[in-house]
């Protein structure tokens, strides 16, 4: 005989408020870099960019898990705001490396700052053990599941 069992309910799963609070924390984040004239994705590569100094699109593509489009399509877009250049690679005519142009270079740490806010807005109220182990436990997640690439949107 088959089960009458009701089907369980959105909030029954960890997905449902891991999704919710994710939704929120990015929205926040991306209405505030918008302020700053870039999209997160455009965020994400800039602090990429940053640490990398000048480099190949390819490698920023492998370092951040992306096609080497949508670098180019980033790049394009971040090119036209003037916060990067691409220099010519001496070592191959046909290649180039790319970036941060002085304000590209002085936007990362303004930048950086509103991510540190966002987190303290969302994230202010749990103990700094709380943070901790909220940080330990997806970082477990991730590992386990093999999730690569760095999220942008």
């Amino acid at each position: 005989m088959p089960s009458k069992r009701s089907p369980s309910t959105l909030d029954t799963h960890l997905g449902y408020w891991l999704r919710m609070v994710s939704n929120a924390v990015s929205q926040s984040f991306a209405r505030r870099v918008e302020h700053e004239g870039v999209t997160v994705a455009e965020w994400v590569f800039l602090r990429a960019l940053y640490d990398a100094g000048r480099v190949a699109p390819s490698q920023l593509a492998e370092g951040m898990g992306m096609t080497r489009g949508a670098i180019s399509k980033l790049s394009d877009r971040l090119a036209e705001k003037s916060l990067i250049d691409r220099h010519d690679n001496p070592d191959d005519k046909r290649a180039h490396k790319l970036a941060l142009t002085k304000a590209g270079r002085a936007l990362v740490p303004r930048l950086a700052r509103l991510a540190d806010e966002n987190d303290a807005a969302f994230f202010g109220g749990l103990t700094a053990d709380e943070r901790r182990r909220l940080a330990q436990l997806l970082q477990k997640i991730v590992r386990d599941r093999e999730l690569t690439g760095v999220p942008v949107d």
